[in-house]
């Protein structure tokens, strides 16, 4: 049995700054209100016609983090790929990052549609054929274009001014040693709270195609995510509290052991309330949620790089990423670096 390590990580983001008061503009907002509620004084939104889709921004995070784990792209022998804004309907981006990265061989290619725990559900499935020897070197990307599928008007500010674009990547090595790497992973699920955090349409369970085509309402919202916001907060709070603990106590090890802690980006309150509850300095969570928003599939990654980079984690640390969102979903993930 091995153990699986992260052995390259790399980030992009859009060159594009939206800020909070380029967003008062065109609906009826402004910096103070969007930062009170959550943390966010700005996000990155892809230009059209620049080239960035889903894909592609994936694709350049990938090759930052293939080059830093000091490995050819042609020693990928897998590919995970975290999204919930596919480039097309199908095939899903985890084929396209194989074409475009120009890969030769013929690996396979998963897509996972977990939303903002998908980062952490990636790495928990890279780990397992990892650790039973089925792979050596797993590409996993977490990317996001939000952007073009946002309510931009006051109707939906509620949501539109969380979301920015973006892309992270990771490559799992495997590693012998088994007192470093990934430790563990937990996942969960509650189903029945599905369409309190959704985008409904376009869904082929409710509607056909043709009722989409001729109907062309512009009223019509499902195509818009929805957020039941105060309900979202308060169960995330839970689920993020019983998951880390979740994650420490499966390997014997108190809060004060967190030398870092990723949550997923989704509203800096959050992050600071679970801080609190743990009594864990500044210096032991990692925030990026104010320069990025909520890139969902993306944050834990763009986050977990910029602290690597940063300095912020150094070997031997025991890193704790975790995450909450749409399903709901949620997991964490105990690391010894």
């Amino acid at each position: 049995m091995y153990h699986s390590k992260i052995s390259g990580l790399g980030y992009y983001v859009p060159e594009n700054v939206v800020t909070n008061d380029d967003l008062s503009k065109i609906m009826e907002t402004n910096d103070e209100w969007i930062q009170e509620r959550t943390g966010i004084k700005e996000r990155r939104h892809v230009v059209k016609g620049d080239g960035d889709t889903t894909t592609t921004m994936g694709v350049k995070a990938a090759k930052i983090a293939i080059e830093r784990a000091g490995i050819d792209k042609e020693d990928i022998d897998f590919i995970i790929f975290a999204t919930l804004s596919p480039d097309y309907y199908f095939p899903g981006p985890g084929v396209l990052v194989q074409r475009d990265l120009g890969m030769k061989k013929t690996v396979g290619a998963l897509d996972v549609r977990n939303q903002c725990s998908g980062f952490i559900y990636a790495l928990s499935v890279a780990d397992q054929f990892i650790k039973t020897g089925m792979y050596k070197n797993i590409l996993i990307i977490g990317s996001e274009l939000h952007s073009t599928g946002l309510d931009m008007t006051t109707r939906g500010r509620g949501v539109s001014v969380i979301f920015g674009d973006g892309a992270g990547a990771a490559v799992l090595t495997r590693e012998e040693d088994i007192t470093k790497g990934i430790l563990s992973t937990h996942l969960h699920s509650e189903g029945q709270y599905a369409e309190e955090l959704a985008l409904i349409a376009p869904g082929m369970g409710k509607r056909w195609v043709t009722d989409i085509i001729t109907e062309n309402n512009p009223d019509d919202e499902s195509y818009y995510p929805y957020m039941n916001g105060q309900f979202v907060f308060k169960n995330a709070v839970v689920r993020f509290s019983e998951v880390i603990m979740e994650g420490l106590n499966a390997n014997n090890l108190k809060v004060a052991d967190i030398d870092m802690l990723i949550p997923h980006q989704a509203n800096l309150r959050i992050s600071q309330f679970i801080q609190q509850k743990f009594g864990l300095s500044d210096d032991q969570v990692y925030n990026n949620i104010m320069k990025y928003g909520n890139t969902t599939a993306a944050s834990v990654p763009i986050a977990l790089t910029e602290a690597w980079e940063n300095g912020k984690i150094k070997e031997g640390d025991t890193v704790v990423l975790a995450a909450f969102g749409s399903g709901f979903t949620w997991g964490s993930a105990i690391i010894k670096w």
